[in-house]
């Protein structure tokens, strides 16, 4: 056997092992070559692809917008979204529709309260519906204009004076975009250079460098919803303002956001509104009067007073002064009109009234957020303006000279002229000076504010404006700012019930004052000595005497108290008995009905003639509701002022009416109240005085002052002014 064939040969690996360089780079080299070609490969079908996508959407994908630069634009229709509490959103809404239709473009009007009953948007819905639109990738084509929430900082005067502007410039812009362009000339070209022009080549030159992932936008753009709120500003945990969002996401984003804003009412709560607090000492506060508003008041015959008050003459006053006759407080209450200043220390307000002949050109709010002027320098210059306004009519034909004389000296004052009077702070301190002047004060407030309204100092005479009996119509005709608002309307007449002269309740029976008659019964036996066994033995009838002599001698109001009825025809003259009982609530000493006072034409209201009741409709409307309140009567008439006073029977003394003041008794009363610290308290009838026949209803004068003579108008031009 060949011991050399059974040897292994193991040459051909060990050729491998000495080769293996050569093999490693081919195996390499072959790699790299199908990896070149996989790379070529879809770098083609990815630029086949692109070619195939539109502009616009490359431009959405990797910039995250699309690019309309090099696009024609097509306007297809515009919505208006719209919510309102107060029906001026509503009307401005319709106007713009309107305009838009003249344009033969198809328009949708949205009511955001349809979709939301709970008003949770409604507030704010300008900032909402900006916000949501930018952030599903809308381009906003002009500047948002905002009305209530910034009427003091105001560029023409008024809210919709505002409007009218922003309108103008909006059809403008739509007009432009219906011709295929995006923006307009702004108007503030230099040197025959438009600046649209320019950011427009400068926004697609720095377009171009994709590679820093930026992109130049509008100014107006960059900043699409103003936030002054908290609970905006805490964005960390919402998707960025620079993505853009899926609708289908958004309802789950407002969501949370209202579930913060919840937790942060709650938080808010617990610290006492700490926050908030510092920030409003923190900043500055701004003038109510700004100068478009001050030039827009002033055309309006005002005086313009400091940062916030103002004076009037009323015209009431200038036919007093003319020896043709009073106002209906002279028929119904003996002022001398022509000595009766009608002011404001507050030209702000917390409601719209359909009525209000000041067309809404002062501000609105609802609580004190302006500078505030003292007091002090509020009544001396409005006595000044005052009697400076009186001067004019020195020489005038057909002033009477005594009256003129008279009526350089302030002897009442109306807080009626516009706005607000009680949201002033210092209000109580304003009415001090008042009567330490010797001037009476007749003052009246919108039913908004109870908790002023109880800590009100002592007045000659108290209104409250009860404009409509149900909280339908009192939204309707008010328009009030407050969610709250017929909750503070009920408030507001319970604190002015506790202003009442108690003096009045009847003895025999239960009446509408049971409610205080029951407290005062629990407030009775409280005492330990009361609960003894003799107190056993009292009847129900000596226990109510009881409690009657508490209310008397603890509950005394100090002034009289008005409810000021304004009667608006299809809106509020069928609603007898709901305002019977709100009198009931309220327990006032009078209660005056007024028809309302058409003041002309105006976008803010809808208001016409029609709704202007006949004074035969006004008596009728008096006499059905006296038949519901049994402790009340028609006591007097001022026809040519449309208006009828309902008094309560305590100031029908021997059949004979005392609805008029003794204004030298009354400043007697308040300067001992004043010297005493406000123990030393007195009532309504402390200070009345007897009314003339003429002034009482169904009496031939009619209301009018036989002293006087009645003057008729022949031109249709009238001055609608006065209180």
């Amino acid at each position: 056997m060949d011991p050399s064939s059974d040897t292994w040969d193991f040459s051909p690996l060990i050729s491998l092992w000495i080769n293996r360089y050569y093999i490693y780079l081919g195996f390499a080299f072959g790699i790299g070559l199908w990896i070149c070609f996989q790379i070529v490969t879809r770098k083609q079908d990815k630029n086949s692809q692109e070619k195939s996508i539109p502009k616009a959407a490359q431009d959405l994908m990797t910039n995250g917008y699309s690019s309309l630069h090099k696009k024609e634009v097509f306007v297809s229709g515009v919505k208006i979204f719209y919510g309102s509490q107060t029906g001026t959103a509503k009307e401005f809404a319709t106007i713009l529709a309107e305009a838009v239709t003249s344009l033969y473009l198809p328009v949708a009007v949205i009511n955001l309260k349809e979709y939301d009953p709970d008003d949770n948007l409604v507030e704010e819905v300008g900032k909402n519906v900006d916000k949501w639109l930018w952030m599903l990738g809308a381009h906003r084509v002009m500047t948002r204009g905002e009305g209530d929430c910034n009427v003091v900082k105001s560029k023409h005067g008024s809210i919709e004076a505002d409007f009218r502007a922003w309108k103008t410039k909006f059809i403008s812009q739509l007009q432009v975009l219906c011709k295929g362009e995006k923006k307009s000339c702004d108007g503030s070209c230099k040197k025959g250079k438009c600046e649209s022009n320019q950011r427009s080549s400068e926004e697609m030159e720095l377009g171009s460098h994709t590679q820093d992932g930026l992109h130049q936008r509008d100014p107006e753009e960059e900043e699409p919803f103003e936030s002054s709120s908290e609970e905006e500003s805490g964005t960390e945990d919402h998707q960025s303002l620079t993505s853009v969002v899926d609708v289908e996401d958004l309802g789950n984003i407002m969501n949370h956001v209202k579930k913060e804003k919840r937790e942060k009412e709650q938080q808010e709560e617990k610290t006492g509104l700490f926050r908030n607090t510092v920030k409003n000492e923190a900043s500055e506060r701004r003038a109510m009067i700004t100068p478009a508003l001050r030039e827009a008041l002033t055309k309006q015959g005002y005086q313009l007073i400091g940062s916030h008050s103002g004076v009037k003459l009323c015209r009431w006053t200038k036919s007093m002064l003319r020896g043709r006759g009073g106002c209906y407080k002279h028929t119904f209450y003996g002022i001398e009109s022509h000595r009766c200043m009608e002011t404001t220390p507050s030209l702000a307000c917390a409601n719209k009234c359909v009525f209000c002949w000041r067309h809404h050109t002062n501000p609105v709010g609802t609580e004190w957020r302006w500078k505030m002027d003292q007091p002090e320098v509020i009544l001396k210059e409005a006595i000044e303006n005052h009697q400076n306004m009186i001067k004019q009519f020195k020489g005038v034909p057909g002033v009477k000279e005594e009256r003129f004389k008279e009526g350089m000296t302030v002897k009442h004052c109306a807080l009626s002229l516009v706005g607000e009077p009680i949201m002033y702070p210092e209000i109580n301190r304003f009415l001090k000076l008042l009567h330490e002047c010797k001037i009476s004060s007749f003052l009246v407030t919108n039913a908004q504010f109870p908790v002023e309204i109880r800590n009100l100092k002592p007045v000659t005479q108290l209104y409250v404006s009860v404009d409509a009996s149900t909280k339908d119509s009192l939204k309707k005709i008010d328009r009030p700012l407050f969610k709250d608002f017929w909750q503070r309307f009920l408030d507001s007449l319970k604190a002015l019930a506790a202003k009442v002269s108690r003096c009045s309740i009847p003895r025999n029976g239960y009446t509408t004052y049971d409610i205080t008659i029951e407290l005062a019964l629990k407030m009775t036996f409280q005492n330990s000595d009361v609960q003894s066994n003799t107190a056993k033995e009292h009847t129900p009838n000596k226990r109510r005497a009881h409690a009657d002599e508490i209310l008397r001698e603890e509950y005394r109001g100090q002034q009289r108290t008005v409810y000021r009825l304004t009667l608006v025809k299809a809106w509020n003259v069928d609603e007898l008995q709901a305002y019977a009982e709100l009198v009931s609530l309220g327990h006032p000493d009078f209660i005056e009905v007024k028809g309302v006072t058409y003041c002309g034409e105006s976008s803010a209201s809808s208001l016409t003639m029609a709704n202007v009741p006949w004074h035969e409709e006004v008596v009728r409307f008096v006499r059905e509701l006296v038949d519901l309140i049994p402790d009340y009567e028609i006591a007097c008439e001022h026809e040519h002022s449309n208006c009828l006073l309902i008094a309560h029977k305590k100031f029908k003394i021997d059949r004979e009416w005392w609805t008029w003041i003794d204004y030298n008794r009354f400043q007697e009363l308040i300067q001992e109240y004043e010297d005493s610290g406000g123990s030393k308290t007195f009532s309504a009838e402390d200070y009345m005085a007897k009314t003339p026949h003429w002034a009482l209803f169904g009496a031939n004068e009619r209301g009018f002052d036989p002293k006087d003579t009645r003057f008729q108008r022949k031109n249709k031009s009238k001055d609608i002014s006065g209180c």
